[in-house]
């Protein structure tokens, strides 16, 4: 006879529809509230708790957890986009679902994961093409006269993520030595209502006694992530200017002004929003002329500059933060250029150049 509060199914029903106490979603919620909140970032936990609460919960109630078999996660990720679900959103249950199971085997409650030989979602594959070095200079040309516009630089030069680059203060750059050291990155603001009455206002954003509930920063994704990277000397110049300019802005701001030692920040010293830098980043697009792009393409961007300079492949994850060199897989585009110097060097292998007979062997 199992225990009560031993894990009994995914919801926490049992076999014929009465709901086991101790069971699920109790257990559920346990993990994802105390063992998967105290150790994830917020946006991770988010996603964790709209995959159970809105999708695993209320669609695998059916199964005992010791009874759950690879083809009910099949059957409910086929069910979750034949209902609409886009397959991201499958892929994210699918994920959830893994994360959770494995730690009821490293507690002993299931001899192995049912999710682990479930077949995984496809997500489609989209083909990202990043921009070439021309456009980068048509881009970096559109910056000029602009708030922030060593900003750009950063991202395209260097390959930094949004939130890593937001999240950059003064003392993480030394401008003498010419390093940048990732060792944050920024999160998007949360508030709640701090109205003592209501007032009226949907979202607690708007309102006029608003309270933050998220911090500006948190620590970076991985180990990998925090790191040290070299700065061209072009790159020091434009921060130096940038820090002029910051310099004057404060000056302007006066007794308004926000002393966070942010390196990219508001016209009074706060920290850039994430919204605000999208919206920049569009606008520089159309400045440009350059076709629409997201603005994670321009870290593809650098990692192709980075191919295209034929750095080692561990230079590459240093410079742009990987924890596995699997990553660059999904990073490194092979253009035109790397496609003809690869060619290039095909020929230098297959023909000696100094005989100048194709034919002729050694």
């Amino acid at each position: 006879m199992r225990r009560p509060g031993s894990a009994a199914s995914v919801t926490g029903t049992g076999g014929r529809g009465r709901r086991r106490r101790g069971g699920s979603p109790r257990r559920f919620t346990h993990w994802v509230e105390n063992i998967a909140a105290p150790a994830v970032r917020e946006n991770t936990l988010a996603g964790y708790r709209v995959a159970a609460y809105r999708h695993l919960i209320p669609g695998l109630g059916a199964h005992r957890i010791e009874r759950l078999e690879p083809e009910h996660l099949e059957r409910f990720y086929r069910r979750m986009q034949e209902t609409g679900s886009a397959p991201a959103t499958a892929h994210q249950a699918h994920r959830t679902i893994r994360t959770a199971l494995n730690e009821a085997v490293r507690r002993g409650h299931l001899a192995k994961n049912p999710a682990t030989l479930a077949k995984a979602p496809r997500l489609p594959e989209s083909e990202i093409e990043p921009y070439t070095v021309s456009e980068v200079q048509r881009l970096m040309a559109a910056t000029h006269g602009r708030r922030n516009s060593a900003r750009w630089a950063v991202a395209l030069a260097l390959g930094l993520r949004q939130e890593e680059a937001l999240g950059l203060r003064w003392p993480d750059v030394d401008l003498d030595a010419g390093t940048l050291t990732v060792r944050r990155g920024r999160q998007r603001p949360r508030w709640e209502h701090g109205c003592r009455s209501p007032c009226g206002r949907k979202y607690g954003g708007h309102c006029p006694a608003r309270r933050q509930v998220r911090a500006d920063t948190a620590e970076t994704k991985s180990r990998a992530g925090r790191r040290s990277i070299g700065l061209p000397d072009e790159l020091v110049a434009l921060l130096r200017k940038h820090r002029d300019e910051q310099e004057q802005e404060r000056a302007t701001a006066a007794q308004l002004w926000e002393d966070g030692d942010w390196l990219f920040a508001t016209p009074t010293g706060g920290p850039v929003n994430p919204r605000t830098d999208y919206d920049e980043w569009k606008r520089l697009l159309k400045l440009a002329g350059l076709r629409d792009g997201r603005l994670h393409d321009a870290r593809h961007t650098a990692a192709t500059v980075l191919l295209i300079l034929g750095l080692a492949e561990r230079a590459v994850m240093g410079i742009m933060g990987w924890s596995n060199s699997a990553m660059a897989a999904r990073y490194q585009h092979l253009t035109a250029q790397v496609r003809r110097d690869i060619a290039q060097r095909v020929g230098g292998l297959l023909w000696d150049s100094s005989t100048g007979d194709p034919e002729s062997t050694s």
